[in-house]
Order: structure tokens, then sequence, then C-alpha cells
């Protein structure tokens, strides 16, 4: 657990996504992170926006606060990062975890990526190893590496909060799926039990909320504690969760997003250099 007892954490919903992206920050030394921060995107018209990023960035202003990291838990496939922009307003390096460098070379191969186009690590400023320590100004974050979602997925704790990207969601919900390439049940039940390991205390910051039955409002703070609760872990051993989790999967659609994301994503936010009309496209493999 790190040394600093209780980060402030602002958060904010990303109503087309389902999606939550968080800013930690340390008054004392007003230096903060992003974690996760989002585009608006049209996948009808192509059009890209940044009006939920920007109440972010304003509050960074607002509260003068000197921004280090913009911090990836995962490459996301149902969202378009925000990181470049992010940088852009507010400075920071983008960063994410190791992982992230066998994702690159597997969908490089997918999409038929060569040269410049290819997506490859020095696009992202900083690629943390499992158990790295980094600097929030008096604040310290842990990376823990957490895969099972995908294999690039990492959780950051910082003080008494970790921020768990899509590895677990309420504990009315469940859990993520795990069947996308490079994911699997297995790894995600052993990366839960990682995380239901911190302290019970802990703060945990999900990554999305699509509002369980039953329940009227959107939620994305738990507690280690909590979890233990969670609807697709309680009273199950290994081999109980990966059935189920495994059928759960079967029956799930595909992502909206999925390409697109991957697409910018992979690349740390930069879309593929224009074509010689000054337009950037996108891939859609078809089969």
């Amino acid at each position: 657990m790190s040394k600093a007892k209780k980060p402030e954490v602002a958060s904010y919903f990303h109503h087309d996504t389902n999606s939550v992206s968080h800013m930690v920050f340390d008054r004392s030394s007003r230096a903060a992170a992003i974690i996760d921060p989002v585009l608006d995107f049209d996948a009808h018209s192509g059009k890209i926006s940044t009006h939920s990023v920007d109440r972010m960035v304003t509050l960074s202003k607002a509260e003068g606060l000197n921004l280090k990291w913009i911090l990836e838990t995962h490459i996301h496939t149902d969202r378009l990062t925000a990181a470049p922009y992010v940088k852009m307003r507010l400075g920071g390096q983008i960063a994410a975890g190791v992982g992230v460098v066998d994702m690159q070379r597997m969908w490089n191969t997918t999409f038929n990526f060569t040269g410049d186009a290819q997506a490859g690590p020095d696009v992202f400023d900083h690629l943390f190893e499992d158990g790295e320590v980094f600097a929030i100004g008096a604040l310290e974050g842990v990376v823990m590496a957490t895969p099972g979602h995908t294999s690039a997925d990492v959780t950051y704790v910082i003080g008494d909060a970790a921020f768990i990207g899509d590895t677990l969601f309420m504990p009315d919900y469940g859990t993520a799926r795990a069947d996308f390439p490079g994911g699997g049940a297995r790894e995600l039940y052993r990366s839960i039990q990682t995380l239901l390991a911190l302290p019970d205390e802990t703060r945990l910051f999900l990554c999305h909320d699509y509002l369980a039955k039953g329940r009227a409002q959107h939620r994305w703070e738990t507690t280690v504690h909590d979890q233990r609760r969670n609807v697709m872990i309680v009273e199950k051993n290994e081999e109980d969760f990966i059935a189920l989790r495994v059928e759960r999967d079967k029956t799930l659609g595909f992502p909206a997003l999925f390409y697109p994301s991957l697409q910018i994503n992979l690349r740390a936010g930069l879309a593929p250099a224009p074509e010689d009309n000054g337009v950037c496209y996108l891939k859609l493999p078809l089969s």
C-alpha cells in the first residue's frame, strides 16, 4: 500500500460509453494524475469532440494542479482515449502497462499495419512494469499487473485508492468480460484475488458501470470489503468462476467501438497518419 493515506479523487461519468475517468490529486503539492480520459466520438459520422474531457481540464486549471501523469489502466476496446489532448492542454506523461507491447504486435498483424503505420511502444511516454513505483508529487503510486480482461490491464494503487480498470464492476453487477484476444477467465480470477488481498478499506475506483437491475444510479466507487460479496465471486472457487465467466461471455455482443478504439488506443490516442487527401481513416476488417 502506498505511503500516502487518502488522496482526493474526482470522477467523471461518460454516458455514451458508460465509462468513468478519474483525477487523483494531492492538495499539498498540487500534483495530479488523470486516469482513463475519454473522447466524445460519433461512430456514425466519425466526428470527435472533447466536451466530456474538458470538464477535467477545467477542474485542473481551476485548482491550479500540476498534471504529472495520464494513466491508462488498459487498452480500451469501447472508448477512445483523450490522452494526447489532455497532454496538449495540461502536460504530463502518457503511461500504461508494459503488456501493451504484446497487444500492439498482435493487432498490427490483424490490421496489416506496416512501417510507420504500426503501433509501437514509443508512442507511450512510459510503460510500467509490474510492481513499479511512481510519484504524483507527495503521493506514491504502485503498479499491479491485473491481466484477464486484456493482457495489458494494470491497477494503480495510490494511497488508499486503487484504480482497477475493467477488472471488477460494482458488487451487484459482476466482473469484466475475459473473451477478448489476449484475455482469459483464469487470469482474470487470479487478478481479482490479487485485488482482494489489498486491505479491506481500500477504495476501488471502476472504469465502467452499466447499472445492475434494480439500481437507479450509476456508481463507480466501492471497497475491497464490499467486493468480497461480488455476485460473480462470492462462494465460487477458481473453476466455478471460469465456468460462469465463459458462459456469460458467450452471451455478450461485440463492442460498437471495438475496432476504432483499438486503432486509436494502441497508439496512445494518436490517429493514423493522414492520407494524401489530408484525411485520417480507420480500418474495419471484414470476415
